[in-house]
């Protein structure tokens, strides 16, 4: 495989505009695409376990003008979501990491925006006091790591 990039990650929600709170008002991102789809037809009702009818998609991106993946996230109005989120050593995506500048200061703004880490906070601490890396859950429970670039 001669791949150039990873394109987007996409996230089932429960409740979008929640979402949408968390990931663009919390975390910055930017909405780059708002639409509804129908999923009867093309390839989509066969990669669902349930029928559904239509889907909200929002593309969001953390870079403006760079090429680099984006996070795009459906519900499906007026329809029940099935699932829950995983843990890490469930099988499946168990979360996705984000390489941020300065996880301390993206973590200490994330704490004073109400945002708790995914566990004990000194957990993700080093020797020197700073911060590793950090877990948080979105409105979903979806697990997201911020790191500063290959981090574990």
């Amino acid at each position: 495989m001669d791949a150039t990039g990873v394109s987007h990650i996409a996230i089932c929600v429960r409740d979008l505009d929640k979402s949408l709170g968390f990931y663009r008002d919390i975390l910055g991102m930017r909405v780059a695409s708002d639409v509804i789809q129908d999923t009867t037809t093309g390839g989509l009702p066969h990669v669902y376990k349930h029928s559904r009818k239509t889907r909200r998609q929002v593309r969001l991106m953390y870079r403006v003008g760079v090429t680099s993946p984006t996070i795009t996230m459906t519900s499906h109005p007026g329809e029940e979501p099935d699932g829950n989120p995983i843990f890490l050593d469930q099988v499946g995506i168990t979360h996705f990491s984000i390489t941020v500048a300065d996880v301390n200061a993206l973590t200490e703004e994330l704490i004073s925006k109400g945002v708790e880490p995914a566990g004990p906070k000194e957990s993700f601490i080093n020797a020197e006091g700073k911060f590793r890396y950090i877990y948080v859950r979105d409105p979903d429970g979806i697990l997201i790591q911020f790191d500063s670039g290959g981090a574990g």
